[in-house]
């Protein structure tokens, strides 16, 4: 008997905007686990592609590091395909398309989180809307009948009550999933941002000026001279 109380309660009570609630309800399952599988950083920020490019850069392999991204479809491996494909243009026309393409491709993951907080912002809408609708039911049957019969008022009353609770159990489970996605989102893509900043470091470091011979003229104390080495001090300019 409990549960057929409870499944009244909860499917028919509420009548069609209990429906529409539901329908929600159903909806913000599917897009957040949708999303709670997609958007993580295993997919997004691979660790074995990371140390990867980060070990070839550091051995000044640059080539193969670009080739190890290619083809890939994860945030990392679409943020440096886009990042040093201006390489030719300076380290500030790098940074400048780094932080361009996180923003557009934060902005396309948050696209897709975006529908939970519709949701969330939605149900409880639609459950006011149940509950100005059973209460208008109500004082339509007072005045309808002359004298408020409790046994009368009692279903619209319900229907105001239910719809206000279906709207609310969509609601916060709707906007939690969607402030925990969004707080993934910006963690992974500012985790991104930052290594792949921290490659475009690696392609800028000063070479080191070599070690001169004691024959060439300089002062031991004090290295090479420029007149004397002058391969060396263009290297180390």
């Amino acid at each position: 008997m409990q549960v057929t109380y409870y499944l009244d309660l909860f499917f028919v009570r509420g009548g069609v905007i209990g429906g529409v609630i539901w329908g929600l309800s159903i909806a913000a399952l599917a897009i957040g686990i949708r999303c709670l599988t997609r958007i993580t950083r295993k997919r997004l920020f691979p660790d074995a592609v990371c140390d990867s490019v980060g070990s070839q850069f550091e051995g000044r392999r640059y080539r193969d590091g670009l080739k190890s991204v290619e083809g890939r479809t994860d945030l990392f491996s679409d943020l440096v395909r886009r990042t040093f494909a201006h390489a030719h243009s300076g380290r500030e026309a790098m940074e400048k398309a780094l932080f361009e393409s996180a923003e557009h491709e934060a902005a396309v993951l948050m696209r897709r989180v975006e529908w939970l907080n519709v949701i969330g912002s939605v149900a409880p809408m639609l459950g006011l809307l149940g509950t100005v609708w059973g209460m208008i039911g109500a004082f339509f049957k007072i005045v309808a009948t002359g004298s408020p019969d409790p046994r009368l008022l009692a279903g619209n009353i319900g229907v105001a009550l239910v719809t206000t609770l279906l709207g609310l159990m969509v609601a916060i489970p709707s906007l939690f999933l969607y402030a925990l996605l969004r707080n993934r989102v910006e963690e992974i893509t500012n985790d991104v941002v930052l290594t792949v900043n921290a490659l475009i470091a690696k392609t800028h470091r000063p070479r080191q000026r070599p070690v001169a011979a004691k024959s060439s003229g300089g002062d031991p104390a004090r290295g090479p001279s420029p007149e004397a080495d002058p391969a060396g001090a263009r290297a180390g300019e």
